[in-house]
């Protein structure tokens, strides 16, 4: 159980009065989220208040709630209403959300100079030279457009797909072709007279590598690949 001293607010209001509850901020946000955490693990203290800070105790809780239940009360107070964010638990979602945000750049980045991906490392290296500030609450495709403009002075970037053309030997093209269409968008899709399969795929720029090493793998370095077009988001 928590410290009173270390406990946030998680807090509800219905029918014009509010009700407050003290809690650890991560498990009730873990909670939340749908996690089978055991209510007296959350809360501070059992008791509802009317004013957590001030200590005053919340009145018609059977009226409201329909039970005077504290730990039913405090699961809807915590599912339905708010809980008020500690300053380690939003570090935590901001981080959570710069890794999202940089894993979505890498999956499509491509160096404009080059036409090669750009790895997270080069991306988390740029971000040193820029103020951004990630915002745990908004999404993160939100967020790839506005980090993308903020680096393009500082790195060159352009978010790109690839349209790659595959051509898989007879005997490897059963297998391939459940394999390869889980990487991206199919564009073309033809059998060729002598058993080949053909394929050309649109991925993003930043997975290409990783298409390419699967079919070579797949072919052991006998497909024929190509880069038959490039398409700027």
């Amino acid at each position: 159980m928590i410290s009173i001293e270390d406990a946030v607010i998680a807090k509800i209001r219905k029918e014009g009065k509010e009700f407050q509850i003290l809690v650890d901020c991560e498990k009730a946000m873990d909670l939340r989220k749908g996690e089978g955490i055991n209510i007296s693990e959350i809360l501070a203290v059992e008791e509802i208040f009317k004013d957590a800070r001030k200590g005053e105790s919340a009145s018609g809780l059977v009226q409201t709630f329909g039970t005077k239940d504290i730990s039913e009360i405090a699961e809807i107070i915590i599912k339905e209403g708010e809980v008020q964010l500690n300053t380690k638990y939003r570090k935590k979602l901001t981080e959570e959300k710069q890794k999202q945000v940089i894993s979505k750049i890498s999956a499509y980045a491509m160096d404009p100079r080059t036409k090669n991906p750009i790895p997270e490392k080069r991306i988390e290296l740029a971000l040193e030279q820029i103020k951004f500030n990630f915002d745990p609450f908004k999404s993160a495709e939100e967020q790839v457009k506005e980090l993308i403009e903020s680096l393009k002075p500082v790195l060159p970037i352009s978010m790109d797909t690839q349209i790659i053309q595959i051509v898989f030997p007879a005997q490897y093209a059963p297998k391939a072709y459940g394999v390869i269409s889980k990487f991206g968008k199919m564009k073309k899709d033809m059998w060729l007279n002598n058993g080949s399969w053909l394929c050309e795929i649109e991925v993003p720029a930043g997975i290409r590598e990783k298409l390419l090493s699967e079919a070579n793998s797949l072919t052991q370095g006998t497909a024929d690949i190509k880069i038959v077009g490039d398409k700027n988001e």
